[in-house]
Protein backbone atom coordinates (compact mmCIF):
# COMPACT_ATOMS: atom_id res chain seq x y z
CA UNK A 1 0.00 0.00 0.00
CA UNK A 2 1.65 3.53 -1.22
CA UNK A 3 2.13 6.14 1.66
CA UNK A 4 0.09 8.43 1.77
CA UNK A 5 2.63 11.42 1.28
CA UNK A 6 6.20 11.53 -0.14
CA UNK A 7 8.42 13.43 2.06
CA UNK A 8 8.68 16.61 -0.16
CA UNK A 9 4.56 17.20 0.28
CA UNK A 10 4.89 16.97 4.09
CA UNK A 11 7.62 19.49 3.94
CA UNK A 12 5.52 21.25 1.62
CA UNK A 13 2.61 21.23 4.05
CA UNK A 14 4.75 22.45 6.83
CA UNK A 15 6.26 25.21 4.64
CA UNK A 16 2.78 25.99 3.43
CA UNK A 17 1.27 26.11 7.25
CA UNK A 18 4.18 28.14 8.66
CA UNK A 19 3.89 30.73 5.74
CA UNK A 20 0.19 31.10 5.85
CA UNK A 21 0.65 31.50 10.05
CA UNK A 22 2.86 34.33 9.73
CA UNK A 23 1.21 36.18 6.64
CA UNK A 24 -2.15 35.83 8.72
CA UNK A 25 -0.90 37.60 11.43
CA UNK A 26 0.84 39.81 9.72
CA UNK A 27 -2.42 40.74 8.08
CA UNK A 28 -3.90 41.14 11.18
CA UNK A 29 -1.14 43.10 12.99
CA UNK A 30 0.75 44.99 10.03
CA UNK A 31 -2.04 45.58 8.11
CA UNK A 32 -1.03 49.38 7.76
CA UNK A 33 2.32 48.25 6.12
CA UNK A 34 0.51 45.93 3.77
CA UNK A 35 -0.92 49.25 2.39
CA UNK A 36 1.89 51.56 2.44
CA UNK A 37 3.63 48.62 0.50
CA UNK A 38 1.03 48.80 -2.24
CA UNK A 39 0.27 51.99 -2.00
CA UNK A 40 -3.43 52.09 -1.65
CA UNK A 41 -4.79 54.58 1.17
CA UNK A 42 -5.96 52.73 4.22
CA UNK A 43 -9.67 52.62 4.63
CA UNK A 44 -11.45 53.92 7.79
CA UNK A 45 -12.44 50.22 8.35
CA UNK A 46 -9.82 47.14 9.05
CA UNK A 47 -11.84 44.77 9.78
CA UNK A 48 -12.41 43.20 6.78
CA UNK A 49 -8.65 43.02 6.61
CA UNK A 50 -7.86 41.70 9.80
CA UNK A 51 -10.68 38.84 9.62
CA UNK A 52 -9.15 37.86 6.02
CA UNK A 53 -5.94 37.39 8.00
CA UNK A 54 -7.76 35.55 11.05
CA UNK A 55 -8.52 33.07 7.95
CA UNK A 56 -5.25 32.45 6.54
CA UNK A 57 -3.82 31.85 9.98
CA UNK A 58 -6.85 28.73 10.04
CA UNK A 59 -5.43 27.99 7.03
CA UNK A 60 -1.90 27.42 7.96
CA UNK A 61 -3.39 25.47 10.59
CA UNK A 62 -5.05 22.94 8.47
CA UNK A 63 -1.98 22.57 5.93
CA UNK A 64 -0.05 21.54 9.33
CA UNK A 65 -3.20 19.47 10.28
CA UNK A 66 -2.59 17.97 6.17
CA UNK A 67 0.64 17.01 6.86
CA UNK A 68 -0.01 15.57 10.00
CA UNK A 69 -2.77 13.02 9.34
CA UNK A 70 -3.32 13.39 5.12
CA UNK A 71 -6.35 10.60 5.01
CA UNK A 72 -8.78 12.43 7.35
CA UNK A 73 -7.90 16.04 6.71
CA UNK A 74 -8.06 15.84 2.72
CA UNK A 75 -10.54 18.16 2.64
CA UNK A 76 -9.07 21.12 4.73
CA UNK A 77 -6.35 21.08 1.83
CA UNK A 78 -9.24 20.59 -0.79
CA UNK A 79 -10.65 24.16 0.68
CA UNK A 80 -7.12 25.47 0.96
CA UNK A 81 -6.58 24.58 -3.01
CA UNK A 82 -9.59 26.48 -3.99
CA UNK A 83 -8.97 29.33 -1.52
CA UNK A 84 -5.36 29.61 -3.46
CA UNK A 85 -7.34 29.42 -6.80
CA UNK A 86 -9.77 31.59 -6.21
CA UNK A 87 -7.37 34.12 -4.46
CA UNK A 88 -5.34 34.08 -7.35
CA UNK A 89 -8.40 35.00 -9.81
CA UNK A 90 -9.73 37.91 -7.90
CA UNK A 91 -5.63 39.09 -6.89
CA UNK A 92 -5.49 39.11 -11.07
CA UNK A 93 -8.62 40.80 -11.30
CA UNK A 94 -7.82 43.76 -9.09
CA UNK A 95 -4.19 43.84 -10.70
CA UNK A 96 -5.64 43.97 -14.53
CA UNK A 97 -8.93 46.04 -13.87
CA UNK A 98 -8.84 47.53 -10.36
CA UNK A 99 -6.45 50.06 -7.67
CA UNK A 100 -3.25 46.55 -7.10
CA UNK A 101 0.30 47.82 -8.67
CA UNK A 102 1.56 45.30 -11.37
CA UNK A 103 4.00 43.74 -8.80
CA UNK A 104 1.39 42.51 -6.59
CA UNK A 105 1.60 39.57 -8.87
CA UNK A 106 5.14 38.57 -7.77
CA UNK A 107 3.25 38.44 -4.47
CA UNK A 108 0.43 36.85 -5.80
CA UNK A 109 2.70 34.12 -6.99
CA UNK A 110 4.75 33.58 -3.77
CA UNK A 111 1.76 33.35 -1.97
CA UNK A 112 -0.42 31.40 -3.46
CA UNK A 113 -0.45 30.27 -7.42
CA UNK A 114 3.14 28.64 -6.52
CA UNK A 115 0.87 25.97 -4.25
CA UNK A 116 -1.32 25.31 -6.82
CA UNK A 117 0.31 22.40 -8.94
CA UNK A 118 1.32 20.48 -6.14
CA UNK A 119 -1.54 21.11 -4.12
CA UNK A 120 -2.85 19.38 -7.01
CA UNK A 121 -0.56 16.61 -6.81
CA UNK A 122 -1.11 16.63 -3.13
CA UNK A 123 -4.75 16.34 -3.74
CA UNK A 124 -4.69 13.67 -6.03
CA UNK A 125 -2.47 11.46 -4.31
CA UNK A 126 -4.39 11.19 -0.89
CA UNK A 127 -7.20 10.80 -3.25
CA UNK A 128 -5.26 7.96 -4.88
CA UNK A 129 -4.66 6.20 -1.45
CA UNK A 130 -8.08 6.48 -0.15
CA UNK A 131 -9.16 4.85 -2.59
CA UNK A 132 -7.00 1.93 -2.58
CA UNK A 133 -7.82 1.75 0.89
CA UNK A 134 -11.47 1.65 0.34
CA UNK A 135 -10.83 -1.09 -2.17
CA UNK A 136 -8.87 -3.20 -0.28
CA UNK A 137 -11.36 -3.06 2.71
CA UNK A 138 -14.80 -3.93 0.73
Amino acid sequence: MDAPLDRWMRRLLRFAGTFNLLAGLAMMVLYHEGFRLFGIEKPQFVMPIQLTGALVMLFGVGYHRVASRPLENYDLLELGFLSKFCGSLLGIYYVVFGPLPWFFLAFLFFADIIYLPPFWLILRRIASVRRQRQAAVG
